[in-house]
């Protein structure tokens, strides 16, 4: 179990809407390494659309914060991410810091988000990076989602549950409070992976995902997941709002089964 002063545990239970210790996130960062989701017009309106289906925390950089209507945020958490990286650098996989704590905290941010490609040729420096935040955000009682992948030249199989056990411990023991990664392969293992860990483990469902988002949701939380990371399937369906209900519906059906690594009556 995790011990949080008041002021991290105020944050977290604005993290999970229902107060059940599960979380259902949707990034919207893709705009630094991907390039604009939407016409800037209508980001506000897509905004709206993911809170109406249920989110319980947009991921977005301290840039775009800046333009997201406050009111769309009385419902749902703000979490700022720090880290960045484009294709087009040399080494794609080179995540580096360009926020802080601090700036989050302006923003009047929830949380924070750090992201860390173990494998990568600069992990060393993320690692580092990490740790800097993860102290940061003790001085400042906010929680930390640290992304952690297995990810670079010395990475076979990013999907290996092995790796992504490893991979979520190095979130924990490096002081996050959440991490969020990928799902093994195959799917079976995620609960030896969320099992191995003692904070919150939430999985990506990202475009790199097949088959029913819904149906994998479902097998996620069974296995132990505290909640869900989805962006490209949700603001690249037909109806964000209607896939974010369905994945809600599922995250927060049930109170949580054993401990999720925080009081979920926070």
């Amino acid at each position: 179990m995790v011990a949080l002063d008041t002021g991290a545990a105020v944050r977290l239970a604005r993290l999970s809407r229902h107060r059940d210790g599960r979380f259902l996130f949707v990034p919207m960062d893709h705009s630094v390494a991907d390039g604009p989701i939407v016409p800037a017009s209508r980001f506000n309106d897509l905004v709206a659309s993911v809170v109406a289906g249920g989110a319980d925390a947009i991921v977005v950089h301290k840039g775009r914060a800046r333009t997201v209507d406050p009111a769309l945020l009385r419902d749902c958490a703000l979490i700022v991410h720090l880290s960045a990286s484009t294709p087009h650098s040399p080494d794609a996989d080179a995540k580096v810091l360009v926020g802080a704590v601090e700036e989050a905290v302006r923003l009047g941010a929830d949380a924070v988000s750090v992201h860390v490609n173990m494998g990568s040729d600069t992990e060393a420096r993320q690692l580092a990076d990490l740790g800097t935040v993860a102290e940061a955000c003790q001085q400042w009682s906010v929680p930390l989602l640290a992304m952690v992948y297995p990810r670079g030249p010395r990475i076979a199989d990013p999907h290996d549950p092995a790796l992504l056990a490893h991979a979520v411990n190095v979130a924990a023991d490096l002081g996050a409070t959440l991490v969020k990664t990928t799902s093994p392969l195959p799917l079976s293992e995620l609960s030896a992976v969320t099992a191995s860990c003692p904070i919150p483990v939430l999985v990506a469902g990202g475009g790199d995902q097949d088959g029913d988002l819904t149906a994998f949701a479902t097998a996620a939380v069974e296995s132990g997941c505290a909640g869900l990371a989805v962006g490209r399937r949700v603001f690249l369906s037909p109806s964000p709002t209607a896939a974010l209900k369905a994945l809600a519906s599922v995250v927060h059906a049930d109170p949580p089964v054993g401990p999720l690594g925080v009081d979920a009556a926070v």
